[in-house]
């Protein structure tokens, strides 16, 4: 399909609504709309855009009634994993990313570390960080690499 021109966003559902968009504000995130949708029970929801990747991560209240996949998870379950593995920022440095996450609310999942990604054709290496964000989804900070 060529039609495809790019990324927009990825959407969450947030256990705590402010504490999440509060906490991709820290990622330098900024609020560029917010909106309601009473049809689909949906009291708040935010487009936040980081400007220095054109990208975007839209917020939803944990009230919303919008198709999702897995189960709603309830107050005070553990993360349901979901076909939502993580989402990944390419960042200068894993190591100061992960501990300024963690600084800003995060919780701790793998420190900085270095992987070889090998197939038979080549080898790619690669070092990441890992933490749950304060809503339960995993973000890795990549550092620059080829693929």
């Amino acid at each position: 399909m060529n039609n495809i021109t790019g990324f927009h966003h990825f959407a969450i559902k947030a256990q705590d609504f402010e504490r999440t968009v509060q906490f991709y504000k820290t990622l330098n995130f900024e609020e560029v709309h917010d909106w309601s949708l009473p049809e689909f029970n949906l009291e708040k929801c935010v487009m936040l855009k980081n400007k220095a990747f054109d990208s975007y991560i839209e917020i939803c209240d944990n009230n919303a009634d919008f198709p999702t996949q897995g189960r709603k998870r309830k107050q005070g379950d553990p993360y349901v994993e979901n076909s939502l593995l993580h989402i990944c920022f390419t960042v200068i440095d894993a190591q100061k990313a992960y501990y300024e996450a963690i600084k800003n609310g995060a919780k701790p999942l793998s420190a900085k570390e270095t992987l070889e990604l090998k197939n038979k054709r080549k080898s790619v290496t690669v070092s990441n960080s890992l933490v749950y964000s304060p809503n339960g989804e995993v973000i890795e900070f990549l550092e620059a690499v080829v693929f």
